[in-house]
């Protein structure tokens, strides 16, 4: 008499051997796949049952997807502790650490090696109402993926490479006279003192606005204020001009810092940001394409309009790349010989 067998098992031949199997089947591209799942030989025994019933009811160890060898979380950690990472300036790894962090809400535990292009391009376009953000996702999964192939050696093609970034949608611009007049008015109108200081620090120095939070008082000797830029690693001691040297005279020192948010503590770089854009909003669109980041070419523009040599520049911005420097002086001298053109012109008429 045969044997009444559970549904959807079978006995399969093995190297002379009987063995218990699970069939699974199911339609794929309009063709019957099927995949057998072992079951314990005994099939009166407790084990037989809890395996059979454990793919019936979709539990059993064989049915779970399988664990991708190469996850985004590997990757990330991986890449995090490599001295490629720690070689970077601390504002460097803390952006490219915010990129890395949002790729791994959604991603990590999934495979990297079956990323597509496709996805990459996506992604790019459902961030378009950003475009710079957008840009620095591609580029994070482009440095990573890059990380992963040469350093890891994985199994693994960079399939973000060559996507068309949508680039900078302005050039950071210096701030124009007349702005610099509106936001002091406004500051000292609206009492914001702090992106008041900001402003004459950035333009008077000519530092980044990350390196402005992290000046302290000590740096200060009533000339002269020494920087440790972030980004660069380099020490200047930058002469103050003399309308910064008032500001500073009159700042009340509230603790280690100027910029203190306590006694030993300065404010973070965000805490600033807000100030910023608080006060922006408040000069109305015509002052919204510009960032912090101009004060920075105020004072690198004025001293190339003042004749300073590209050394002399250097000195006080601590730019590293001289392309940079040339750009301000190419730009004052192109003000300069246009006045002086359109002032020949203007003589040739009355003579």
């Amino acid at each position: 008499m045969t044997r009444a067998r559970k549904p959807y098992t079978c006995r399969k031949k093995i190297r002379g051997r009987w063995r218990n199997f699970y069939r699974i089947t199911w339609q794929e591209n309009g063709k019957t796949r099927e995949r057998y799942i072992q079951l314990p030989d005994n099939e009166d025994s407790p084990e037989y049952d809890r395996a059979y019933w454990s793919i019936r009811s979709g539990t059993n160890d064989a049915l779970q997807p399988k664990k991708p060898k190469h996850t985004w979380r590997e990757l990330a950690t991986c890449y995090k502790s490599s001295p490629k990472f720690l070689k970077l300036a601390p504002s460097t790894r803390a952006r490219y650490a915010k990129f890395i962090d949002a790729i791994l809400e959604k991603n990590a535990d999934k495979d990297v090696t079956k990323v597509t292009r496709a996805q990459i391009r996506a992604a790019h376009e459902k961030l378009s109402d950003t475009p710079r953000k957008a840009d620095w996702y591609v580029q994070v999964v482009s440095l990573l993926m890059n990380f992963a192939e040469l350093e890891l050696e994985w199994p693994v093609k960079n399939p973000a490479k060559g996507i068309q970034l949508f680039g900078a949608q302005r050039e950071f611009q210096p701030w124009p006279e007349w702005l610099q007049k509106a936001w002091i008015n406004c500051c000292e109108k609206n009492g914001e003192y702090r992106a008041l200081l900001a402003f004459y620090l950035g333009t008077g120095t000519g530092q980044r606005a990350g390196d402005l939070v992290k000046m302290e008082w000590e740096h200060f000797d009533g000339e002269f204020m020494s920087v440790i830029q972030e980004k660069t690693g380099t020490r200047l001691q930058i002469y103050c001009p003399a309308k910064l040297r008032e500001v500073l005279a009159q700042t009340p020192r509230k603790g280690r810092f100027i910029f203190a948010r306590n006694l030993t503590q300065p404010i973070t770089y965000d805490m600033l940001s807000t100030d910023f854009r608080r006060v922006r909003t408040l000069l109305g669109p015509k002052a919204k394409e510009f960032t912090m980041h101009g004060w920075r070419y105020v004072a690198a523009v004025e001293l190339a309009e003042a004749g300073c040599s590209d050394a002399e520049i250097q000195s006080v911005t601590g730019h590293r790349a001289l392309q940079m420097v040339q750009k301000y002086r190419n730009a004052a001298q192109q003000k300069a010989l246009s006045k002086a053109a359109q002032s020949k012109r203007e003589r040739a008429a009355g003579s």
